[in-house]
């Protein structure tokens, strides 16, 4: 498959088929982010689409999920997008599921109407990136959006019967803001009320503008154990309708998996016990750490 540079994924999309159909990121200016800044964005042409299609179906047969790849994939104008959907399932009849990446700004372009059509066409989940319920925090890094729009882009997506994935950010606040960046991202997630959420923990690898920040004192990272302070504030503040909430991911100290509300105070308790150990041998080493 001749992907256009490194292609990145959500964990929960390891076994789908991953169909670039833009390169890079349309916003790409996150001060955090060391992915994408090799590319410049561009949406792929609908012949070059075809011919990735042409190719899965050649060597992959019955491929039953599909993940639009790059960054905000979901920022492709709608006529081309629902285009590009029915490609899909005309080159893979077999596929059953959708996912894309969307940010506040994509997914407020759309209509209730629009996201009604993508829906019909498989489009199933979409995964944006909230990093922190803290608007002073958002700007610091310029996120290039506000909670509020956060927020308006669930209810959308809620609206159009389309699953909702949020990713935050442990350590985000650096240390001087680590506790408010925990309680709000909570209180926000409460508000977007996702299907599913999960945390990645800061990690500052170049070129990421913040990498710059860190080494000049700017920005202090939190520890280990003050990101799992982080971690059980967030969940703490997480008042959700039923969200899969997990930090498996690769970046995190302390994998954990658990239904919300029900599993909420179970899983407090964990952490609490690991935080109040302060044994490092129950955390992941840096060395398996990993974007």
């Amino acid at each position: 498959m001749p992907y256009v540079g490194a292609i990145y994924r959500p964990p929960s999309e390891a076994r789908s088929f991953i169909l670039q159909i833009t390169v890079g990121c349309s916003h790409n200016r996150c001060s955090f982010c060391s992915v994408y800044k090799d590319k410049k964005f561009r949406i792929k042409s609908l012949e070059e689409i075809a011919e990735d299609l042409k190719e899965a179906r050649a060597f992959a047969g019955n491929i039953r999920r599909v993940f639009l790849a790059d960054g905000d994939a979901l920022i492709v104008p709608q006529k081309k997008l629902l285009k590009i959907m029915e490609m899909i399932h005309q080159a893979l009849p077999s596929v059953e599921r959708i996912g894309v990446y969307g940010n506040a700004k994509s997914i407020l372009k759309k209509s209730p109407d629009d996201l009604a059509a993508l829906k019909a066409l498989g489009l199933e989940i979409i995964y944006i990136g909230l990093e922190s319920g803290n608007d002073e925090i958002l700007r610091r890094v310029h996120k290039g959006d506000t909670v509020d729009k956060m927020v308006a882009a669930a209810e959308g997506v809620h609206k159009a019967g389309i699953a909702l994935s949020v990713t935050v950010i442990l350590g985000l606040g650096g240390k001087a803001l680590s506790q408010v960046h925990a309680v709000d991202t909570g209180k926000v997630l409460s508000r977007m009320d996702p299907e599913f959420a999960a945390a990645l923990s800061l990690m500052l690898v170049p070129p990421a503008p913040l990498c710059e920040d860190y080494e000049k004192g700017m920005f202090e990272l939190p520890t280990p154990f003050e990101m799992l302070e982080e971690l059980e504030n967030i969940i703490a503040n997480m008042d959700v309708t039923h969200c899969f909430f997990s930090s498996n991911h690769a970046s995190n100290y302390l994998p954990v998996q658990v239904w919300l509300p029900e599993g909420k105070e179970e899983i407090l308790a964990l952490i609490r016990e690991v935080i109040n150990r302060r044994d490092k041998n129950m955390l992941r080493p840096e060395a398996y750490r990993g974007l």
